[in-house]
């Protein structure tokens, strides 16, 4: 089922074959960026965490995230949810 993105805010997608192969868990995004339940989806093979607010958690994020290994575009990517609100965007993992 494709997840809803929203268009306020950055929503970081992560391959969860990716997530899983450095080791990462969800309570590190949690008590890292004190999402919701709503933050933080998984969807087939595709991980959605955001909307992201602040100005430098997505960069800050995203350095981390190469940190461990993981490369931006093939592992994970982010949508800047800057479009207009009578658009909606949904996603979904192409492989499921």
């Amino acid at each position: 089922m494709p997840l809803t993105l929203s268009q306020t805010a950055p929503t970081l997608l992560i391959r969860k074959s990716a997530f899983e192969r450095v080791g990462l868990t969800r309570q590190q995004f949690d008590e890292a960026l004190a999402l919701t339940a709503d933050d933080f989806r998984v969807e087939g093979g595709l991980i959605a965490i955001g909307p992201l607010v602040g100005e430098d958690t997505l960069t800050d994020l995203i350095a981390q995230l190469e940190e461990l290994g993981l490369a931006y575009y093939d592992d994970f990517f982010e949508l800047s949810g800057n479009w207009p609100d009578w658009l909606k965007l949904f996603v979904m993992d192409a492989g499921a």
